[in-house]
């Protein structure tokens, strides 16, 4: 282990076993992976202290590129998740795509068998330029659309549409978000193209 860097090595990153990871990947020491190898981790992404990400074999988490995970952010993808480029979860946003029942008309946690459970899932989504704001929860099922942006501490329990801000228990919209930031993407991947390399 280097005690220079809370991050791991590349060479650590590649020997983990994902299932795809890309260059310049930044994976804190203080991260823990479940089924590693269904979860594939796109190029210059960072995953910061304190993060689970659990996959499983019937369904894959996968990670964009240019994307940021924050301290102590929960990705449970029973029923698989997808964060595509430049999307941000912020400090503490928990991501299910599996819930139990609770109605009182069945048993709940993974310690009962499957036939006194109701388990509801489904996939989430989590499109481009998105980012969520600290403490927020998405359910099961949900497809946050391209460029949305959720307030902290909000519910995410249907799905949310492209271009516009959302907050609240559950998350309304409040209004629409600029567009701008596409044109920024433009400009810095030109930028990184045109770098020269060393």
């Amino acid at each position: 282990m280097n005690p220079m860097s809370s991050f791991l090595s590349q060479e650590e990153t590649s020997n983990m076993g994902f299932r795809f990871v890309g260059e310049n990947v930044k994976i804190s020491r203080f991260t823990n992976f479940y089924n590693v190898n269904f979860i594939s981790i796109g190029s210059d992404t960072r995953i910061d202290d304190f993060c689970i990400l659990s996959a499983s074999s019937a369904s894959q988490i996968i990670i964009g590129n240019h994307v940021h995970i924050s301290a102590g952010v929960y990705l449970y993808g029973a029923a698989g998740i997808e964060i595509q480029d430049f999307s941000g979860l912020s400090s503490g946003v928990k991501v299910f795509s599996a819930s139990d029942d609770y109605s009182g008309d069945f048993l709940t946690n993974p310690t009962i068998s499957p036939e006194y459970l109701n388990v509801q899932t489904g996939k989430v989504t989590v499109e481009k330029h998105v980012i969520i704001g600290a403490g927020t929860v998405i359910l099961p099922g949900v497809t946050v659309e391209e460029g949305v942006a959720v307030g902290a501490l909000s519910i995410v329990n249907k799905n949310l549409n492209q271009w516009s801000v959302y907050a609240g228990l559950p998350a309304k919209k409040i209004k629409d978000r600029n567009k701008e930031i596409l044109k920024l993407e433009r400009d810095f991947l030109e930028s990184k193209r045109n770098k020269p390399t060393t």
